[in-house]
C-alpha cells in the first residue's frame, strides 16, 4: 500500500501544475448555456435574446484573442467573469450570477489568474470558441 501512495505523489509531483488544476471546458460550456448564452447568445457572437435591452452590447466571445493581437486575454477574462472587474451594462455589475462565480480568495486555484473552479472551467470553453484570424 506504501508503494502505491509513494508512486500516487511521484506522479503528482510530476504534472505540471496547469494538468493537477485541471480545466475542465465541458463543464464550462454548459456553464456558459445557463448562465452567459442568454446575453452573448449560444455561439458567443453578442447576439443573445436580452442582447437588445442592454445598455453595452454583448461582445462577441469568439473574437476576444483576435481582438488582443491573437492572445487570449487571459486575465481581463478571468476578473470580467468573477467581477473584479466590473462591467455595467444593464443596470446591475457584470456578471450578474456574481455569488456563484464571484472571486473567493479561500477557494481561489492557484495558477497564472488565481480563480474559482467555475470561472477556469468557463474560461476554458471561452478558449475553445475562440475563431482562427
Amino acid at each position: 500500500m506504501q508503494i502505491v501512495l509513494f508512486l500516487t505523489a511521484l506522479l503528482v509531483l510530476a504534472l505540471p501544475l496547469g494538468a493537477a488544476l485541471a480545466q475542465d471546458a465541458d463543464r464550462g460550456a454548459a456553464l456558459y448555456t445557463e448562465h452567459c448564452a442568454t446575453c452573448h447568445g449560444l455561439d458567443g457572437r453578442g447576439d443573445g435574446p436580452m442582447a437588445g435591452v442592454l445598455m453595452i452590447k454583448p461582445v462577441n466571445l469568439t473574437e476576444l484573442a483576435a481582438a488582443n493581437g491573437g492572445s487570449f486575454p487571459l486575465e481581463r477574462v478571468v476578473k470580467r467573469i468573477d467581477g473584479r472587474d466590473p462591467l455595467v451594462s444593464h443596470g446591475s455589475p457584470m456578471p450578474v450570477y456574481g455569488q456563484f462565480f464571484g472571486f473567493d480568495a479561500e477557494a481561489a486555484l492557484e495558477g497564472e489568474v488565481p480563480t474559482v473552479q467555475p470561472v477556469a472551467d468557463l474560461v476554458a470553453h471561452l478558449k475553445e470558441i475562440q475563431r482562427a484570424e
